[in-house]
């Protein structure tokens, strides 16, 4: 008996260590590094291990055609596995719709909505353009000779160019677009002096802002956001509100017990100080939505982004 209940002792021993591991996560950022999707996948990855909400996480960056090249192959090799997730938001919904994706979001386990992000527009420090007056003057004269750097065609940087021209009364159709894989390319050819202007999530820019290399005249938000300095575009004379929005999604196939698993996972990561701090020096909003009010929102998203990109003549 002795021996029987020091086996069991030893047993219970060696399992308890076990189960205090939470499961080893790998997170596709379906774009290349430097980029908002790359940003949150990192930024997931560090509140998972910092908090202990698992023990290792990967980041794999696959980019591609506004996501849609990372999503069917997340929605191949993620199925059935709950240790697979993948970030994504508005870009990709535009993109799937765009780029006609045979593979889209319904190939896949929506989990949370995580954050928002409001777009800024930056020029280069030695830029002629100014303030957002500047730039209506310069699109309506000449819609063509304005370049925008952005991410993927179809996105949220691409619908916020074409809805800020229609909205100051230039044709959307006339925007010249120029469509980047990651933000660390559209952010070289701003630099670069390749482009006029550039289009995107304040995160993408911000360590060159702050370097006084680029400056942001104008930002999508209702009102000022606390750490860009800028004016919002309605201050700048164009009235018009945008916000971009990033979340996460598991593979197809799996059980209820597994979704609820990692729903549980990133519950506790989202409220973990961590992750806090996160949104807080990126100047993220925290949007977190989950479960069935996430499907149902990611639905109408779908219907609005689709009727957007008509208006603008991304989507026939």
């Amino acid at each position: 008996m002795k021996h029987l209940l020091a086996t069991a002792m030893l047993a219970g021993a060696l399992a308890l260590p076990a189960a205090a591991f939470a499961a080893d996560y790998s997170i596709m950022a379906p774009a290349a590094p430097g980029g908002g999707w790359d940003q949150t996948a990192r930024s997931l990855q560090e509140s998972f291990t910092t908090e202990g909400v698992s023990g290792n996480v990967q980041v794999v960056n696959v980019p591609g055609a506004g996501g849609t090249i990372g999503l069917a192959q997340f929605a191949q090799e993620a199925n059935g596995d709950p240790t697979k997730l993948m970030v994504g938001g508005y870009v990709m919904v535009g993109a799937i719709l765009t780029n006609k994706s045979p593979v889209t979001l319904d190939a896949v386990t929506p989990i949370a909505r995580l954050t928002g992000e409001y777009e800024v527009i930056v020029v280069p420090a030695a830029s002629d353009i100014q303030t957002l007056a500047d730039l209506v003057t310069k699109l309506k004269a000449d819609p063509g000779a304005v370049s925008w750097a952005g991410g993927s065609a179809g996105g949220t940087d691409h619908i916020t160019a074409g809805l800020f021209a229609k909205t100051v009364g230039v044709d959307p159709k006339l925007v010249n677009y120029v469509a980047f894989s990651g933000g660390g390319e559209a952010l070289a050819a701003v630099l670069g002096n390749q482009v006029t202007v550039g289009i995107s999530g304040y995160g993408e820019f911000q360590s060159q802002v702050e370097a006084g290399a680029l400056r942001v005249i104008g930002v999508s938000a209702p009102e000022k956001v606390a750490i860009i300095n800028g004016p919002t575009f309605k201050e700048g004379g164009v009235d018009l509100v945008v916000q971009n929005w990033r979340g996460v999604w598991a593979g197809p196939d799996l059980t209820a017990e597994q979704v609820a698993a990692v729903s549980a996972d990133i519950e506790k990561m989202v409220n973990s100080a961590a992750w806090k701090t996160t949104l807080e020096t990126k100047g993220w909003n925290n949007t977190y939505l989950a479960g069935d009010a996430f499907k149902t929102q990611l639905a109408a998203e779908i219907t609005a982004t689709e009727a957007i990109l008509k208006d603008i003549g991304l989507v026939q």
